[in-house]
């Protein structure tokens, strides 16, 4: 049990916030151990009232879909924040701009895009996150990267303060991005192109690729690995011999081998000595560093 466990909340979240809640159930490798809180949020306000009465030593993490996150079986010590089904806005600002709040599924971006007749957004449907963890990290799909359609961002801080940010303020890479500390996305506004006569076959078209050479449907997080300057992180890992290499109810997908599998059963440590054993593996055979694109956090048992 931690200190934080008999935390004072404000009476207008004591009876909102959740206890111990198993992380499993909302992370897409389904593993991980609880949380002290859990709270949704009704809306923008709501959040930052919530974020303003939190104690600031209490540890905050955002979460989306969860689709991009290891949660180690000690699960984590502080408050979590679920953006999804709270920060759901998606409005159209103008011919060619609109306004995306960061709990809104990048898919639900792209169907919306094409019936606006705007593009090229049809990449955000390969992202299988929400649009909050798409800015933290830059997500991609297909050629397409999110921070090429950002015009500004709207940011919540520690202390519950709102603020709007340009690209300038932060430094963006490739499945990076480094910005001020103790700052999360709640929203951004997005620039697209005129793009009459798209339809969603495009969409469908691209899903279809994807169903064929990802393991859709089987517990993963999608990519582990960045693909490295001029290779594919798959390429590395099976040439080093690694698909449908095992940890405990953990393995590399035989269909993709960037992806790692929970087969049911699987501990997060199980995933974490895997993603390090597939890093060591193609260090090993192909001297090349492989940097990880999911998120680790929480504590071990």
């Amino acid at each position: 049990m931690s200190a934080q466990h008999s935390l004072e909340l404000a009476p207008e979240f004591s009876s909102r916030v959740l206890h111990d809640v198993p992380m499993a159930k909302h992370t897409s490798w389904h593993a991980g151990g609880p949380a002290d809180f859990f709270f949704t949020p009704r809306d923008i306000m709501d959040l930052a009232s919530f974020v303003r009465q939190l104690p600031m030593e209490v540890p905050l993490l955002w979460l989306g879909l969860g689709s991009n996150l290891l949660v180690r079986d000690g699960g984590i010590r502080g408050a979590v924040v679920a953006t999804h089904g709270a920060l759901g806005a998606l409005e159209r600002h103008s011919a060619t701009r609109i306004r995306v709040e960061a709990g809104v599924p990048c898919a639900r971006i792209a169907r919306q895009c094409v019936k606006w007749g705007l593009g090229p957004a049809e990449f955000f449907a390969g992202i299988p996150g929400t649009l909050g963890g798409a800015l933290a990290m830059n997500a991609g799909a297909w050629g397409g990267e999110t921070w090429k359609h950002v015009v500004e961002v709207e940011v919540l801080d520690r202390r519950g303060v709102r603020r709007t940010r340009t690209p300038a303020d932060y430094q963006i890479g490739y499945r990076q991005v480094q910005g001020p500390d103790n700052e999360w996305f709640i929203g951004a506004r997005l620039e697209f192109e005129r793009k009459p006569g798209t339809n969603t076959e495009a969409i469908r078209e691209l899903l279809d690729r994807r169903r064929e050479t990802q393991p859709i449907g089987e517990w993963s997080c999608g990519s582990v690995f960045t693909n490295p300057p001029g290779d594919h992180a798959a390429r590395l890992i099976e040439s080093a011999g690694l698909k449908g290499f095992r940890i405990g109810d953990a393995s590399v997908s035989e269909k993709h081998a960037n992806f790692i599998i929970n087969h049911g059963q699987a501990r997060a440590a199980d995933i974490e000595a895997l993603i390090l054993h597939v890093r060591d593996a193609v260090a090993a055979a192909h001297g090349v560093e492989l940097r990880t694109e999911v998120r680790i956090v929480g504590d071990p048992v």
